[in-house]
């Protein structure tokens, strides 16, 4: 829950951040955050998934040094979000890219059935959703609550301002998305974390742990095309994407089994788009705890 002052504090930077330039924001956030104590909660749970996802023995300085190097990349993020609203649509289509797998998006879309884009939290994917939204095919996410209710508007009305529906993670949202793919629509949902705590079992780097099964219940439900992608930073200022080919959502048997299926492969392919920037994954929770 964010208090009054934090939630002040929060709009004051993001408009700051907004009319200040765009290197001065990402070298003063990578700068702080390069200096965040390393006994910090946020630290140890960012290297415990580090060492894991990285899978291979590690010093303590060269794990410490992928930490750095997360952190750094998690305050870019920040800093490059509260910037997009006051970028022109020119240069934000400009400087982020689908450098592999556009064709299955482009392809999906046309089918006209729906497209779920389901994301690991690496890069950053809110360049991503305003660059599809450019280039028409606007974008409808799904996003947090957040107490009070003021905070969500204000991310909301961020998002909005570049082209991104947004909707709310509550008991209606699954009816909302479904309509959203109903009329051919684009759904972009981060599935690495479950928020919840209601998710499915799945095989994540070699851990048990609990995902969102709601990408994979959409398709199956809807019919609409599921597609791994990542967005990720650099090089430079720019930003660009991998998009995979679309899942095999066939109806096999029971939807339970089904949707068992389709996430642990979604899993599997967001496993290998983290592996292409481990620094970029920013989860900063004890992910396989």
């Amino acid at each position: 829950m964010f208090s009054s002052l934090r939630v002040a504090v929060i709009k004051a930077g993001a408009r700051a951040l907004a009319l200040s330039p765009e290197r001065l924001n990402v070298a003063v956030a990578e700068a702080v955050a390069g200096r965040r104590p390393r006994r910090s909660p946020a630290v140890t749970h960012l290297s415990r998934n580090l060492a894991t996802v990285l899978g291979t023995p590690l010093s303590p300085e060269e794990l410490d040094d992928w930490v750095t190097r997360g952190l750094r990349s998690y305050a870019r993020y920040w800093a490059e979000t509260f910037k997009l609203t006051s970028l022109s649509e020119e240069e934000r289509t400009r400087r982020f890219c689908i450098s592999e797998g556009r064709e299955y998006l482009e392809d999906a879309a046309a089918e006209g059935r729906g497209v779920i884009v389901g994301l690991p939290h690496v890069g950053n994917w809110d360049w991503g959703g305003a660059f599809i939204s450019s280039v028409g095919l606007p974008m409808t996410v799904v996003a947090e609550r957040l107490e009070p209710e003021e905070m969500f508007d204000f991310f909301t009305a961020q998002r909005r301002a570049v082209g991104v529906e947004v909707v709310g993670l509550d008991e209606r949202a699954s009816g909302a998305l479904s309509e959203v793919l109903r009329r051919g629509g684009v759904v972009g949902l981060l599935c690495d974390r479950d928020i919840q705590g209601n998710g499915i079992e799945v095989e994540f780097f070699s851990r048990r742990v609990t995902v969102p099964a709601g990408p994979a219940t959409l398709a199956l439900r809807t019919g609409a095309a599921l597609l791994p992608a990542a967005c990720y930073l650099g090089p430079g200022r720019d930003h660009f994407a991998a998009v995979g080919p679309p899942l095999d959502t066939t109806r096999r048997g029971r939807l339970r089994d089904d949707v068992a299926r389709v996430t642990q492969e979604l899993t599997h392919e967001l496993e290998d788009l983290i592996r292409r920037a481990p620094d970029q994954w920013h989860v900063l929770e004890d992910r396989f705890a």
